[in-house]
């Protein structure tokens, strides 16, 4: 079966190239990864980023860009900040409600805005960087990482690491146009593979006896979590749905069909833990700039931040489970909207049996959706803070392999859907 997937890809011309065009964005953006900005201590950066396991987790999002302050260092970090600022304002202001639901114009504009609000997030989000890398570096008492930078050269260093984010974005954008996967997904997917050889190599070449049971539990943790994954993914409740017979003409009766809408368990995919990604990281981030604070009260928050939000503490694997929780059912929020599946089932003659249509039909489906959605979230959550507890017990860093695995799978997921479903149309036009 896999095999004949795999050579019915090839031999569809369309498929292999929209696929030769996603491995090219995936060399080009590996380059740009290892071409660092003048002036800069790479190899300091590198030790800096390898003792930080904040700051580490953050570089593996970046695909290594950020320990070798490269032109995309900040990855697309800030145009997925920009979609999340915008998808709160979705829910909050009633105007750009509207605009999501009207029209796919609707929707184009705030994707337009979305791709504007990234550029100065990423000019904010490059200055703060170079700051934080500046006074971290100066604490530490390893030498200027990023050496002496004017003015001028900070302004200059913004602007191309701000065009390399926006240069990203755009990629994302032609691959999403292909119709073979999530473009800004892909670009993560990249940076977190891209990493996967070398830390093979560091496995196998610091490897003794000692880490045998380690090891052993950390394939124990992957294949959990690549079978958790896949089973909540792919899970679904199919909907009962008829549709009423009907003439026209005075022709025979047509109609009468019974057919199902399914809801999948997590419709969200692998946004949540994005997100959640995204803001856990973003206290302890901010808190750095202030370790070496002449303000007694701003050097002992920030401490305080830093060892509450500590990746291997409770209180961060909480705050990580409730994130990915909570962003779960927002994002299926926004995505899943039961009113207009009324309404087009109405329109088209459809009903769920026993169940009214309009209003009825558009209550019985959200809370359908609730309840299987919160045994997704719950899944979800608890499968982003397993190799949490693994590492407590064990003392082996797993942490970054276990987030690592839950966006690389759900990507994976959601490449293959895609792919299936461009052979499944071209089959179909063929038939």
């Amino acid at each position: 079966m896999i095999a004949q997937k795999f050579k019915q890809i090839l031999t569809t011309r369309d498929i292999r190239n929209d696929i030769l065009f996603v491995l090219f964005v995936f060399v080009i953006f590996r380059v740009l990864a290892h071409v660092p900005v003048p002036g800069v201590d790479v190899a300091g950066l590198q030790a800096f980023f390898s003792s930080n396991q904040i700051l580490g987790l953050l570089n593996v999002l970046t695909g290594g860009g950020l320990e070798n302050f490269s032109v995309v260092m900040l990855g697309v970090g800030p145009y997925i900040t920009s979609s999340i600022i915008f998808q709160l304002l979705g829910m909050i202001v009633p105007s750009l409600e509207e605009m999501q639901k009207e029209s796919e114009q609707g929707r184009q504009r705030i994707n337009q805005w979305t791709r504007l609000a990234t550029i100065p997030l990423a000019l904010i989000q490059s200055y703060g960087t170079i700051a934080f890398l500046q006074r971290a570096a100066g604490s530490a008492g390893g030498g200027a990482l990023l050496g002496t930078m004017t003015a001028t050269q900070i302004v200059m260093t913004m602007l191309v690491v701000s065009a390399g984010t926006v240069f990203l974005m755009w990629l994302g954008e032609l691959i999403s146009e292909r119709k073979v996967g999530n473009g800004v997904s892909l670009l993560i997917f990249a940076g977190i593979v891209s990493g996967l050889p070398t830390t093979l190599l560091r496995v196998f070449s610091t490897y003794d006896q000692s880490q045998f049971i380690n090891i052993i539990l950390f394939v124990i943790i992957a294949l959990v979590t690549v079978a958790g994954v896949v089973f909540i993914t792919e899970g679904q409740r199919n909907i009962p749905v008829t549709y009423a017979k009907f003439a026209r003409g005075g022709a025979q009766a047509s109609g009468g069909v019974h057919s199902h809408l399914p809801l999948r368990v997590n419709q969200a995919g692998v946004i949540p833990i994005i997100f959640a990604i995204s803001i856990v990281l973003f206290p302890p981030l901010i808190a750095q700039f202030f370790t070496s604070s002449t303000v007694p009260f701003l050097q002992q928050a920030s401490s305080i931040v830093i060892s509450l939000f500590n990746p291997n503490g409770v209180f961060y694997a909480l705050m990580y489970f409730l994130l990915v929780f909570g962003f779960t059912y927002f994002y299926t929020a926004v995505i899943f909207k039961p009113d207009q599946i009324s309404e087009n089932l109405q329109r088209q003659g459809g009903f769920i049996p026993g169940i009214r249509p309009g209003a009825e039909t558009s209550h019985y489906l959200s809370a359908v959706s609730n309840r299987i959605l919160l045994a997704g979230a719950l899944f979800l959550g608890i499968i982003a803070i397993l190799p949490i507890i693994l590492q407590n017990f064990t003392g082996t860093n797993l942490v970054i392999g276990g987030t690592s695995l839950l966006i690389v799978v759900s990507v994976v997921i959601e490449t293959v859907k895609q792919i299936n479903a461009q052979l499944i149309m071209r089959d179909y036009e063929r038939f």
